[in-house]
């Protein structure tokens, strides 16, 4: 088979894929003759720079798998790939030291003004009094996500002598007391924080979660440092706020649109230091990634084992067609809680009945945890590592099997509990392949769960979806499907409401003013 690795990879890499029999070309190709070359590959194997966009995908006629030498897959269209059948995947955990290191260089650089004295030494000063910095000994260190590269600054900042608070929705205080964290609120981190970090994914909830808001909550000459993503930090509010001193100083790897803008005014400003994304970029670990994902891609395309596949269990390959509709209605309805649930999880238990029970159910149960710990984690959720997330952060997992359905053939059921209660979603496959919503919190109802929607808790009065229908009208969102489920007449109501694109904070607020709304969650699935 033909292996196309269209971005630089370690030599070992390429040594490992062609030791396993696979045919090696290298090579940087413009998106133009990527489209007219990646034809006659059976795999591809990528870095940050290519972008595998669905025009790719549809001209890969033999493409069987993306290998990506890294975790971050923004540059693929994983949906397009998936419904063509290509397997993607990736290499989490290759670059969580580097991105932990890179974190606290930044930290002890911005403590101590490093660049900015490096800069005047170079201009040919001697500026001694004029870069007074700061310890970090004794000091309070607010970290936000405690995953992986989390735990892992963690370490790092007790080494330096800090206090660690952290805020992780999804940790259980137990966990975080054998890290050695004090698990808070974020008002209680912003409060009692001198330096924070960001450690989560980009998501609906945490884009532009460090705002005006946030920052006037903090203390005054609080330093913030952010090697998450683009786009956590509202970087207007942080150009405000360095401008008026509310905060110290600021460094961040990563900006909202990249490449950043040379006249961006955060690069102005004498408080403020910037890396052009170097998190990952260690000689070590990209060998690592390189060397993984090489063994992952011979493992496949030689013997048929699947590891750290984002669209694929490790199931065999001939029992797919049987249990793959399954997989994607488990994965539709733990990310449907997962965005909707409050509160830290503390158990999860899935039901199989009628006709899945009697299927190979583990990657079934695999798919849920992928689904249901996506939206919440700060690192690459695949088949093989939901399991060990959902352990490290102290979540109960049961299974349960049951021979009747009800009126239904086959039922998928999961059930998460957490600090403020729980939530219960059912879904069944229509017409073999078609997953659906059929239930949720007792209230039946038919979803079908795609694209951007609104989950509405209401009381079930009068003027409630008038009065949504007005205002996404005024906000030019259109309503292509709604479907609402009640308790009993007065009571307890729900709305799942698709949209066509997905709305403001500003939109979710209007939304909450409405009489007899109780809450709104945006999804998408």
């Amino acid at each position: 088979m033909k292996i196309l690795i269209s971005d630089p990879v370690s030599q070992q890499g390429v040594e490992i894929l062609e030791k396993g029999g696979l045919s090696v070309t290298q090579g940087k190709l413009t998106p133009e003759q990527l489209l007219k070359e990646i034809g006659q590959y059976d795999g591809l194997v990528i870095r940050s720079d290519t972008k595998v966009t669905k025009e790719v995908i549809a001209a890969a006629t033999n493409l069987k798998v993306i290998g990506r030498a890294g975790s971050g897959l923004d540059n693929v269209d994983v949906p397009a790939a998936t419904k063509r059948g290509i397997v993607v995947m990736n290499t989490p955990g290759g670059n969580t030291i580097t991105t932990a290191e890179h974190t606290f260089a930044l930290i002890l650089s911005m403590a101590r003004q490093i660049p900015q004295a490096s800069a005047s030494n170079k201009a040919g000063k001697w500026e001694k009094k004029r870069f007074m910095g700061m310890e970090l000994f004794n000091k309070t260190i607010g970290i936000i996500g405690l995953g992986q590269i989390g735990s892992w600054v963690a370490r790092l900042s007790q080494g330096a002598g800090m206090t660690v608070v952290a805020y992780d929705a999804f940790l259980s205080s137990e966990n975080a007391e054998k890290l050695g964290v004090e698990l808070v609120d974020l008002a209680t981190l912003y409060s009692r924080s001198d330096i924070i970090t960001v450690h989560t994914p980009l998501t609906a909830d945490t884009k532009h979660m460090i705002n005006a808001e946030a920052i006037a909550r903090m203390k005054d000459g609080v330093r913030i440092v952010n090697c998450a993503r683009g786009g956590i930090v509202d970087e207007a509010a942080l150009l405000a706020a360095l401008q008026s001193g509310k905060v110290a100083a600021a460094a961040t790897d990563v900006f909202e649109k990249e490449p950043v803008d040379p006249s961006h005014p955060l690069l102005a400003l004498d408080n403020f230091i910037s890396t052009p994304h170097l998190g990952a970029a260690t000689l070590e670990a990209q060998e690592n990634v390189a060397l993984a994902i090489a063994n992952q891609i011979v493992d496949y395309l030689v013997r048929g084992v699947v590891r750290y596949a984002v669209n694929l269990p490790s199931v065999s390959l001939d029992l797919i067609p049987k249990v793959s509709p399954y997989v994607l209605l488990a994965e539709k309805i733990g990310s449907f809680i997962g965005q909707t649930v409050e509160g830290g999880v503390q158990s999860v238990d899935i039901e199989y009945l009628g006709e899945i029970a009697e299927l190979q159910t583990a990657p079934i149960f695999v798919a849920a945890l992928k689904g249901l710990l996506a939206p919440m984690v700060n690192e690459t959720v695949n088949y093989v590592n939901a399991p060990s997330l959902a352990k490290e952060r102290g979540i109960d997992v049961t299974e349960t099997k049951t021979a009747d359905a009800g009126n239904f053939a086959a039922l998928l059921t999961m059930t998460v509990k957490t600090a403020s209660g729980r939530k219960k979603i059912s879904g069944a496959i229509f017409h073999k392949t078609e997953p659906r919503l059929v239930e949720i919190d007792g209230m039946a109802l038919e979803i079908v769960p795609e694209g951007d929607m609104l989950y509405i808790q209401n009381n079930d009065q009068p003027g409630v979806i008038g009065g949504l229908g007005n205002l996404l009208a005024k906000n030019q969102v259109n309503i292509p499907r709604m479907q609402l489920g009640r308790e009993r007449p007065g009571g307890l109501a729900i709305s799942v409401v698709g949209i066509d694109v997905a709305v403001s904070e500003s939109v979710l607020k209007e939304i909450r003013t409405i009489p007899n709304v109780l809450a709104v969650k945006q999804v998408r699935l």
